[in-house]
């Protein structure tokens, strides 16, 4: 070992031991390790704790001699009181010293922090979480969107990355101060930094009965992987199948809407289009058509006159879809129908893979 010269110095002479650690522990850093879970309508747990402004994530401090998976672990039990393994990592971030404004009577090195996935809690697991009697007061699951409201911007910009992450199936990522060092078409759109709308809807694999006016019809476009077309806006991140509202020239025929809104917000040309089911708001009446189809041909993309830009479609599994939707627990009803309607189709069921963006046509 040897100590690392200055520029256009010699080599200087070996290091010893001793000062090979010394100038290791120079450079040395806290760790941290942080759980993300989730319920099944895809809300964050967060934790209210007696001794700071903001919420935070289920995690603390790795001890001496603690690798960053027990420390998680330990931290889940002492906190929520649950036993938890944490054997699948989100992200790793470098948080630099003078991130947050740490008092200099701390002596905030920098810090790496990891996030696990902690999955996804279902009403008898999350019956068992007892808190302890001091520093956790409370907790409660909330829209990924109120994270930068609730956590520090630092633990808010983590946690949506993290998340991500869980969605985009591509393994753990490596953050610096919350950002990823290679962002994702997720990340770049900034995919879940609106409230998805809620549509709690109960699913029905049928027509719509008589006496209930259509007032949406939209698709599962199919890619000849299995994969689904999915729209999003680019100046909110919200995901949105293609489709729209059924117009006079459609002549009460939902398909020929679902052909006209395809081509009007994806640029996608389908052919024979399968009826899933439907819907219904039950204030209001109003019913909310599925299809499914593959989709043929993809041209250039309409410019949003509202935005003067027009909407980024990305290609994901069906499961990955769902997940950028608040529809609760009818959802999985409807995904099973994609998969039946998908496997009438003839197509694959799409392997886990990353999120990624349709690239416009050239020539």
């Amino acid at each position: 070992m040897t100590a690392a010269p200055a520029p256009g110095d010699q080599p200087s002479r070996p290091m010893s031991d001793e000062e090979y650690g010394a100038l290791r522990a120079r450079a040395a850093l806290w760790a941290g390790a942080s759980v993300l879970i989730t319920n099944p309508l895809g809300k964050v747990l967060i934790q209210r704790v007696d001794y700071r402004d903001t919420c935070l994530l289920p995690g603390g401090a790795v001890d001496a001699g603690e690798s960053p998976a027990d420390a998680a672990a330990r931290e889940v039990m002492e906190e929520l009181g649950v036993a938890a393994v944490a054997d699948r990592g989100l992200a790793v971030d470098w948080v630099s010293a003078d991130s947050f404004g740490a008092p200099p009577s701390m002596r905030f090195p920098g810090e790496i922090v990891h996030v696990f996935d902690g999955g996804t809690w279902e009403d008898d697991r999350i019956a068992e979480i007892r808190l302890p009697g001091h520093e956790i007061t409370a907790i409660e699951f909330v829209e990924p969107a109120r994270l930068p409201d609730l956590l520090s911007p630092a633990d808010a910009r983590r946690a949506l990355s993290a998340l991500r992450a869980r969605i985009n199936a591509a393994g753990a990522v490596l953050l610096e101060n919350g950002l990823p060092i290679a962002p994702t078409v997720l990340d770049r759109l900034g995919v879940l930094r609106s409230a998805r709308a809620e549509h709690h809807y109960p699913w029905r694999d049928a027509p719509s009965p008589h006496g209930l006016t259509a007032t949406q019809v939209h698709g599962w476009l199919f890619a000849p992987d299995g994969r689904v077309l999915v729209l999003i806006e680019p100046e909110t991140g919200a995901a949105r199948l293609p489709g729209g509202m059924p117009g006079t020239q459609d002549h009460g025929d939902p398909r020929s809407t679902l052909y006209r809104e395809a081509e009007r917000t994806a640029a996608a040309r389908l052919e024979a289009p399968l009826l899933l089911g439907h819907v219904t708001n039950p204030r209001t009446r109003h019913d909310h058509l599925r299809y499914a189809a593959a989709f043929t041909d993809i041209g250039v993309p309409r410019t949003d006159p509202a935005t003067d830009r027009a909407r980024t479609r990305v290609l994901a599994t069906p499961e990955q879809a769902t997940q950028l939707f608040d529809w609760g627990v009818p959802a999985a009803d409807q995904l099973a129908a994609v998969h039946r309607a998908r496997h009438h189709l003839g197509l694959p069921r799409a392997v886990p893979q990353p999120v990624t963006e349709l690239p416009c046509p050239t020539g």
